[in-house]
């Protein structure tokens, strides 16, 4: 192998390097882009999530009263299973606190499924802690995914 297949296998692997870091950085932008849910104040995106919700065949949604909650900002049922829900509008990652609040309000409601929904995403703890209380994440992604397949129903 001679300089010139060196210097040619160097340039290559330094596009590659480069179009890697390129594709990452868009990806993070991508995640983090504003939507519409980033604007709302805590009960409008409890509404926003139950209208989600009813678009995507969930029955019985009712959101409940703002305050003395139980843990719980919506219940629902879909397929004979029934669900505590409750709803994170916030600026930066969803903690422990979020997990352990419909863990409570899941037992309240005498609920099956406990599900925290939010425009952000988790802690490494929080995910942790759903999983030892077998409570389920929606995080910003997830929220956005049945969104936009509710949008693309619209359409």
């Amino acid at each position: 192998m001679g300089i010139d297949d060196r210097i040619i296998f160097f340039i290559i692997g330094a596009v590659i390097v480069l179009v890697a870091v390129a594709i990452v950085v868009i990806i993070k932008r991508l995640r983090m882009r504003p939507l519409p849910m980033d604007e709302m104040e805590g009960h409008d995106f409890e509404y926003y999530c139950a209208d989600i919700l009813k678009a995507r065949g969930f029955k019985e949604v009712e959101v409940t009263k703002g305050s003395g909650d139980f843990g719980a900002d919506i219940l629902a049922e879909k397929d004979g299973v029934t669900y505590a829900i409750q709803c994170k509008c916030y600026d930066k990652p969803i903690g422990v606190k979020a997990v352990q609040e419909v863990y409570a309000g899941r037992d309240y409601y005498d609920r099956m499924v406990g599900v925290v929904m939010t425009n952000q995403y988790f802690t490494q703890p929080a995910v942790e802690l759903a999983q030892k209380l077998n409570i389920m994440l929606w995080d910003r992604g997830y929220v956005d995914a049945m969104n936009d397949e509710e949008n693309r129903g619209r359409r």
